[in-house]
């Protein structure tokens, strides 16, 4: 079983398998298997194995095996009956597999843990293959694969932009290029730029830019102070992703602005300090506002509190970094491949959750006064920085110094 986020290659892999192998090759999808009427999966699923065992030596290859293999429940309605006769013919066809028979079969799918125990058991999908986002040197080797369909300047360096991309998958870097050939299609030109992969990179990280929206000049200013505190505190700790670029153009759905961070290279682990830290640059930006502002924030940091309220409940309930609340989790077991399905629901007493609320409303609130801190030292460079911005709209760690970071940084994808 080929076991990886989507985007990975594991249907491509299967592909390939087949074609070094020189045998026959039966592709199916988990879904083609489901029916509504009774009887039509397991058939198919019977079907299957006989065109395989007379055409053996031959692989199968079933894709989205978790439409086909999700767990059996009890259902009072019967409306599983027919996928439960299904994956019961399936695993009927496991166990009478001959192994003498040349007959290999594979299956890919991005939720393992839905899938069903006996599924699982030793003699069937025992072996699983883990296809995992490529790291700097696969993710180089994919983009030499992609650029070779178009044609690029002498300023294009792959190695730097397989080193900005860290966390993206082989589909996500072919994008990625696809994306970079049409920047550099808009603008009528003969070849591809490192401007056009930079352009594609905001494109795919913080959305599509959107010049039409006009802001009134109080908006403007404020979301000037407000991205500036996220690239200032960003510039100013460690263990933190180095700005790329700040800019006042709405992009997206909601945001009025955006600070685009990028990292230096993979990271594995972090630190107690490291989340801390990523959690005050989240919270740069309310924290400018009540500087400036004089405590009057705007609803501009709803995204900034979500996403720095989550860091703060995995340190507490996943991680076990709270001293008070102690060395135990009380979050579910976390499913490694798609964190964004992962259950928020904390197993805990009443009076342990009112311990890990506190600590939780803590970490944010520390988060916010360090940045706050952090901009009151540097007030003369957030105003220069503004007052920049609101003139170019745009700027780059290169345009205004204060954004270079002061020590080596490094970390995972972020756009604030």
């Amino acid at each position: 079983m080929l076991v990886g986020p989507p985007g990975t290659g594991k249907t491509l892999l299967a592909r390939a398998v087949a074609g070094e192998a020189g045998v026959a090759f039966f592709s199916i999808s988990g879904s083609e298997f489901v029916e509504l009427f009774v009887g039509v999966g397991a058939a198919r699923v019977r079907d299957l194995f006989e065109q395989a065992r007379k055409a053996a030596p031959c692989i199968i290859f079933i894709d989205e095996l978790d439409a086909l293999g999700r767990s059996r429940t009890a259902s009072v309605l019967g409306s599983q009956d027919e996928k439960e006769q299904t994956l019961n013919q399936l695993l009927a066809e496991l166990d009478g597999f001959d192994p003498s028979a040349g007959i290999i079969l594979l299956a890919a799918t991005n939720r393992p843990e839905i899938l069903d125990a006996a599924l699982l058991r030793a003699g069937r999908f025992d072996r699983q293959v883990l296809v995992d986002r490529p790291d700097k040197s696969g993710r180089l080797a994919i983009l030499k694969v992609h650029i070779k369909e178009i044609k690029t300047g002498s300023d294009v360096d792959l190695d730097k932009v397989a080193g900005l991309t860290a966390g993206f998958t082989g589909a996500d870097l072919a994008n990625l290029i696809n994306e970079a050939a049409i920047a550099a299609t808009r603008r009528n030109a003969d070849e591809v730029t490192f401007n056009d992969f930079t352009a594609a990179m905001e494109r795919i990280v913080a959305g599509i830019e959107k010049k039409s929206r006009t802001l009134s000049n109080e908006e403007r200013r404020r979301t000037a102070y407000h991205e500036m505190g996220h690239a200032l505190v960003a510039a100013s700790l460690p263990g933190v992703d180095p700005v790329q670029k700040v800019s006042i153009i709405p992009r997206g759905v909601g945001a009025l602005g955006y600070t685009i961070q990028r990292p230096t290279q993979d990271r594995f682990l972090l630190t107690v300090s490291e989340l801390k830290n990523r959690i005050a640059v989240l919270m740069g930006g309310r924290a400018c506002e009540r500087l400036i502002f004089d405590g009057d924030v705007s609803t501009g940091a709803a995204d900034d509190l979500q996403r720095a309220t989550e860091i703060a409940i995995e340190m507490v309930t996943k991680y076990g970094m709270d001293t008070k609340v102690g060395q135990r989790t009380y979050a579910p077991k976390p499913q490694s491949f798609i964190p964004a399905m992962q259950d928020a629901v904390v197993s805990a007493a009443e009076a342990t959750g009112r311990e890990i609320d506190l600590a939780v409303r803590q970490l944010v609130e520390a988060g916010e006064a360090c940045a706050r801190k952090i901009l009151e030292r540097r007030r003369a460079e957030l105003n220069a920085g503004v007052a920049l911005l609101l003139v170019e709209e745009t700027l780059t760690a290169e345009q205004f110094v204060p954004l270079r970071s002061s020590a080596s940084n490094a970390g995972t994808p972020a756009a604030a």
